[in-house]
């Protein structure tokens, strides 16, 4: 099915052209790469600083966090309403505000990842303009959807040198960023969708499109001994390492890409992409040749029917990673998870 937002963007995609606008004058561009990931870091606490000058005291106490505490897992792919999240709510900020955490999301993210954010954000105001009446704001103390409910955290103090966390979500969205100077991971993260196409402006929009189609593209292209293994014989029906299942161990299953093609193996890169360049390019070159690096030990698993346009889970699952894609019952509201069971939260470059 598809859906039609019929009502502008305002708290993010508004102010595009504004921060845009600041962006080249200073002779970058959203999303541009930077030279090294130290220089990206750089960018991004920069950004973090502009935006904490723009709040008063209240401000900056609500966007302030310890760098370990119950902040750190304060995530979910839940709704306000039914999930507490802390931290600045993107309805409460001036526009100003808005245009520097624009800003900010555009030095942390890829292009195309700032771009996968906002088009998730944009399906969750379709959900509160145009989902039959859901989402709107009252006292019946039910679920809120929508662009406002999009909240800003940062745990331990942005800083080029020292381990911080920018942390960024609502409905559908959680973004934990773990920066340590050059270093950084986007695990756990969790990008999702509903609806998982809808209009906008005359286009149609898949925020998590990409992903589908090209999982489908390698299943496709296996061979009935290869699809034999890929397919696992438990039904899949949603995350299992998704919220709040932070440690837990799932064994690997289906088929080992050793086991592939070259060919194949590149398509199998080509959907881990999807998720580890959210993050800026210059974190995301560091992190896809760390997959690559082990990408004879990495397992693509399968769950449900074959045929493109159908609704089906798969998983990729190798040393140092865990991706989930599970649709809830239909195709047109997707829930996916991308973990590091070695790194999730930054463990590696902020154990002391």
């Amino acid at each position: 099915m598809t859906h039609t937002l019929r009502t502008s963007v305002v708290l993010l995609s508004g102010v595009i052209a504004v921060s845009a606008s600041a962006i080249a004058q200073r002779g970058a561009k959203p999303g541009a790469v930077a030279g090294n990931a130290g220089e990206a870091t750089a960018r991004v606490v920069a950004a973090a600083q502009a935006l904490v000058s723009t709040l008063d005291e209240a401000g900056r106490a609500k966007v302030q966090f310890p760098f370990e505490g119950e902040q750190k897992t304060r995530w979910s792919n839940l709704p306000t309403g039914i999930y507490k999240r802390e931290g600045l709510r993107m309805g409460d900020l001036t526009p100003p505000q808005r245009a520097a955490v624009t800003t900010l999301l555009q030095a942390a993210l890829s292009a195309d990842g700032y771009r996968k954010v906002t088009e998730i954000i944009r399906g969750d105001e379709v959900l509160r303009t145009g989902g039959g009446g859901q989402g709107r704001r009252g006292g019946g103390g039910g679920p809120n959807f929508g662009e406002a409910e999009y909240y800003l955290a940062f745990l331990g103090t942005p800083s080029a040198t020292t381990p911080w966390r920018l942390q960024f979500g609502g409905h559908h969205l959680a973004i934990n960023l773990t920066l340590a100077g050059s270093q950084a991971t986007m695990a756990p993260s969790l990008p999702a969708a509903q609806p998982a196409t809808y209009t906008f402006e005359g286009r149609e929009i898949r925020p998590l499109g990409k992903e589908n189609d090209k999982a489908f593209a390698l299943i496709g292209a296996l061979d009935e001994k290869q699809r034999g293994q890929a397919i696992i014989g438990a039904r899949v029906a949603d995350l299992v390492l998704g919220a709040g299942q932070d440690g837990k161990v799932i064994q690997p299953e289906g088929l080992r890409a050793s086991a592939m093609s070259t060919a194949q193996q590149d398509m199998l890169i080509e959907i881990v992409r999807e998720w580890s360049g959210i993050m800026n390019d210059a974190f995301a070159a560091a992190r896809l040749a760390e997959i690559r690096g082990s990408l004879a030990q990495t397992y693509f698993a399968w769950s449900g029917p074959t045929t493109p346009g159908s609704a089906a889970y798969f998983r990729v699952q190798g040393p140092t990673l865990v991706i989930e894609y599970a649709p809830q019952g239909s195709v047109d509201h997707i829930h996916t998870i991308y973990r590091d069971p070695t790194n999730d939260y930054g463990a590696k470059f902020t154990a002391k």
